[in-house]
């Protein structure tokens, strides 16, 4: 593959999506269409049909393991029709969540287990993992907090009203993923200003993507 690929992980409330937003609109100046912005679970028709039906908070009767394969299923659609021809063409793809997201909600949060959904994972994307993470880290309480405030109740998905407690386990999964990933991953404190974070990925993506920047 010619580009690279990086992703955005963090607990919910960290505002990555936000930020991501944020950020695409100086970087997309500089380089123009050798950007991808995508996301997860999402990025083409098939994997946004799975989305709906994975997040729609009336269906609350879904088994955990049906849950973590239908997002392991959105994420293999989402690979092999958008990621890995953006990469093929040389893009700098910035994705909103990838397997990381998995392995923390699914593995930790849900209890399925973290090695078993990155396994089922592995299997999905054939091994495929970002060149660089950039981790959003912020407390549960204040994550959580943020949601209750600012997010209008109609974007309040089936996981955001889950339990502090499932949030807790998510974040420790997190933590550990990070642990055993450390040249992979890079944490920008979310718990700062907006424009703060917002300036910390943009240093960020500048570092891990120097040679887009160098050529734009």
């Amino acid at each position: 593959m010619n580009g690279k690929f990086v992703t955005f992980e963090g607990p919910d409330g960290a505002g990555k999506t936000s930020v991501m937003n944020k950020v695409i609109v100086p970087i997309k100046q500089e380089i123009g269409n050798r950007l991808l912005v995508t996301r997860e679970p999402g990025g083409n028709k098939i994997s946004e049909e799975i989305r709906h039906v994975i997040l729609n908070r009336d269906n609350t009767e879904m088994d955990y393991r049906t849950e973590a394969l239908l997002y392991a299923a959105a994420r293999r659609q989402h690979l092999i029709e958008t990621i890995l021809p953006a990469l093929d063409a040389g893009k700098l793809v910035l994705c909103d969540r990838y397997v990381d997201s998995s392995v923390a909600y699914q593995g930790a949060g849900r209890g399925i287990g973290m090695d078993q959904v990155a396994r089922m994972n592995e299997f999905a994307t054939e091994a495929l993992l970002p060149a660089k993470t950039i981790y959003f880290d912020i407390p549960v309480e204040i994550g959580l907090n943020r949601i209750s405030k600012h997010r209008d109740s109609s974007k309040i998905d089936r996981l955001d009203v889950e339990t502090t407690a499932f949030h807790k386990r998510v974040h420790a999964g997190y933590m550990e993923i990070r642990k055993n990933n450390p040249d992979r991953f890079v944490t920008i404190d979310a718990t700062q200003s907006f424009s703060q974070v917002v300036a910390d990925t943009l240093d960020t993506i500048h570092q891990i993507a120097a040679e887009y920047f160098k050529e734009s």
